[in-house]
């Protein structure tokens, strides 16, 4: 028999208790110790983060936005605006903020009345927009369209409307090249410098010419806005506004009415007009037609209005006073007479023209038979067997370092021109450029501006004013800060005198350019006609097609007894300098002193053209539309980018023809980065080709 005995614990009324008050204790320690920590973490967020989410809640509730400052103006030397800032209302948009963007820009469609070119122009905007980069929509709306767009920004996500100051060129293309334009930033110039100012809505940087190299002194400080919005982003009131501080104008040698008339009396006309104040070397116009409208840049240019300028064979987008590559021709023997003097020659001697200079068993044509000529009438009559003689008497060493001293070939310190020199070739430069000697009819090329020389209109004037004045001066735009003089030059008042004496009598003699004389009651005009060849010599004139036509050349300055302007015209495909780019000079001289009467004719002439230079733009740029519509391809982001493509225009290289010298000047080909054929070794001309007009290798 087995027992069980079953022991269980005796538990006490006391003991329950004590199990109970050390539960207590223990729930009542981690509770207290929770608390403590949560008030540790509210004192340290409401005492020490106090300042922190104070911001942020004023944040949510104040929203701060920039405001882009207003750019300084750039003035011409009258003080006249030839760049300012107009107020008007504008509507962009932020890409990254559209949440249905096919749909926001129907809408915009519709309220600002958008033609389909123009929704087509903005799409391509936004596709190549970068991040929060603004696009700009449409601007210098009417107070109607704006509000309409105002009251639906709640609906239109990413959309901005601001009353605000738009970049504003009174003159148009007249001053395109010479002022440039301004525009969006792009995602490169932000990776450069991360500033907000450069992606805020309605703000423009410098893209070319003077806009670009003075942005610094242009832009400004921007200003803030303070406004109090809801959890939305509606904007319930503004609370404070720290105006912006407008960038600093910049003021300029030009003279504006100048400018506009030389530049719209180029007319129908490809080519430059660049004039000289024969007393402080500042630039008075600075010209190149025809020209592209600056104020539609800075919106971004469209599909349409980019293959009308790009398709135009009269290249619009090059700068062609300071880019356009020439054969000087004729109008380098003033200053040739200049360096035969320098090296002994006496003016009185003559030399016989039977109509041309046989070198070897080659024969060069003259333009005429001259007869018994001595230096003045060599200039009087443009004379080629004159140079081409003393050329091979005192050797082509004697003309390159002199054409050098007056300003060709070179460049000059001109901001935002982004020169360039061209050529004033030597022996050393050939045999560099082509491993080749030099020759006898390499010095009679060269000796009457043709051959490999090339020089761009602004060395032209540059070197007319040099012999005007008697003084190396050199050109500046800045009011008030003229560049100081060269080197002088080695030449002795009467020896001047014999050259200036030469380019009276081409005016005022019977020389080439009688009929530009000027008729304005005593005050005459000195100058120097030049014809330089294109292609391969078929016939004179205006025979042939455009681009197979002789350039037309004109240096020239007044008054002959108190020199003050001079001016260099190129005329592209011109055929003759007296026919073409002489009455330009002379109509543009005429403006200098009796503006009046130089209108009157202008505006004749212009009543023939199809009205002013932005009239006949916005006439062709219409017909385009109703040409294409919306089938014009995209412009693509590597030819608009930083305004490249508008300061060199099309890429494309001269091709070399071979040429004769006769009857003209008669260029040869210009060192491109593909060299044309080397000239043939044997006495006799070399090949030739059209000046270059696109970016090359300079020298």
């Amino acid at each position: 028999m087995k027992f069980r005995f079953n022991f269980q614990r005796h538990v006490t009324q006391g003991m329950l208790r004590n199990s109970y008050d050390r539960r207590t204790m223990v729930v009542g320690a981690i509770q207290g110790g929770i608390g403590v920590l949560l008030a540790t973490r509210l004192g340290y967020l409401s005492i020490l983060q106090n300042e922190k989410y104070k911001l942020e809640s004023e944040s949510n509730r104040v929203n701060l936005s920039l405001i882009p400052p207003r750019r300084g103006w750039i003035l011409d030397r009258h003080g006249t605006p030839l760049a300012s800032n107009r107020a008007d209302f504008r509507v962009d948009v932020i890409p990254e903020r559209m949440a249905t963007p096919h749909e926001t820009i129907a809408q915009l469609g519709e309220l600002l009345t958008l033609s389909p070119v123009d929704l087509q122009d903005l799409r391509d905007k936004i596709d190549s927009a970068h991040g929060f980069t603004p696009v700009e929509v449409a601007s210098g709306l009417p107070w109607e369209q704006f509000a309409a767009v105002s009251v639906r920004l709640p609906e239109l996500p990413g959309v901005v409307t601001q009353h605000g100051y738009s970049r504003s060129y009174p003159n148009g293309p007249s001053v395109a090249h010479l002022i440039g334009y301004v525009g969006a930033a792009s995602a490169e110039d932000y990776e450069k410098d991360r500033n907000p100012l450069l992606i805020t809505p309605g703000f423009k940087v410098g893209k070319d010419g003077l806009e670009k190299a003075f942005e610094a002194k242009l832009r400004g400080i921007p200003g803030a806005r303070r406004s109090e919005v809801t959890a939305g982003g509606k904007v319930v009131r503004d609370l404070e506004t720290r105006e912006d501080v407008p960038g600093n104008p910049v003021k300029l040698t030009i003279d504006g009415p100048l400018q506009d008339f030389a530049a719209r009396r180029i007319g129908l006309e490809s080519g430059s007009v660049v004039v000289i104040d024969c007393l402080t070397g500042g630039i008075l116009a600075l010209c190149s037609m025809p020209a592209f409208d600056p104020n539609s840049f800075v919106n971004g240019i469209g599909r349409l209005e980019w293959k009308m300028l790009n398709e135009d064979d009269h290249i619009p987008l090059l700068n062609k006073a300071v880019r356009g590559l020439y054969p000087p021709g004729s109008t380098m023997k003033p200053m040739g007479t200049l360096a035969l003097q320098l090296n002994g020659v006496s003016p009185d001697e003559r030399v016989s023209c039977p109509g041309g200079y046989r070198l070897g068993n080659r024969f060069f044509r003259c333009d005429a038979v001259h007869g018994s000529v001595d230096m003045r009438a060599a200039i009087e009559h443009s004379c080629n067997t004159y140079f081409w003689s003393m050329s091979h008497r005192i050797g082509y060493e004697a003309f390159a370092p002199v054409a050098r001293m007056f300003g060709l070939g070179q460049e000059f310190d001109l901001p935002g021109t982004s020169q360039r020199y061209g050529t004033i070739p030597d022996a050393a430069w050939k045999m560099k450029r082509f491993n080749q000697a030099w020759t006898d009819a390499d010095s009679l090329n060269a000796s009457i501006g043709q051959g490999y020389v090339s020089v761009s209109p602004l060395q032209l004037a540059v070197m007319v004013s040099r012999i005007a004045s008697g003084r190396p001066l050199m050109p500046s735009l800045l009011l008030g800060q003229p560049m100081p003089d060269g080197p002088a030059l080695p030449f002795t008042p009467e020896q001047f005198a014999v050259t200036r004496e030469g380019m009276f009598r081409v005016v005022n003699g019977s020389g080439t350019a009688g009929r530009s004389r000027l008729d304005l009651g005593g005050i005459q005009m000195a100058g120097k006609t030049g014809t330089a060849q294109v292609a391969k010599l078929v016939s004179r004139g205006s025979v042939g097609t455009w681009k197979t036509r002789d350039h037309a050349l004109f240096i020239c300055y007044a008054p002959t007894d108190r020199p003050r302007y001079a001016m260099a015209v190129v005329i592209e495909h011109g055929t003759f300098g007296a026919r073409a780019a002489a009455p330009i000079a002379k109509d543009v001289m005429t403006f200098l002193f009796d503006p009046a009467k130089a209108w009157d004719s202008l505006l004749k002439l212009e009543q023939s053209w199809g009205g002013t230079a932005q009239e006949r733009l916005d006439a062709r740029y219409n017909s385009f539309v109703s040409q294409y519509g919306v089938s014009a391809p995209k412009v693509s982001q590597e030819a608009t980018k930083d305004g490249d493509a508008a300061a060199d225009g099309p890429a494309d290289e001269p091709q070399a023809v071979q040429t004769v010298v006769q009857n003209v000047d008669a260029p040869e080909p210009l060192p491109t980065v593909s060299p044309p054929p080397p000239p043939p070794a044997a006495p006799g001309p070399a090949p030739s080709a059209s000046p270059s007009l696109t970016p090359a290798t300079p020298r």
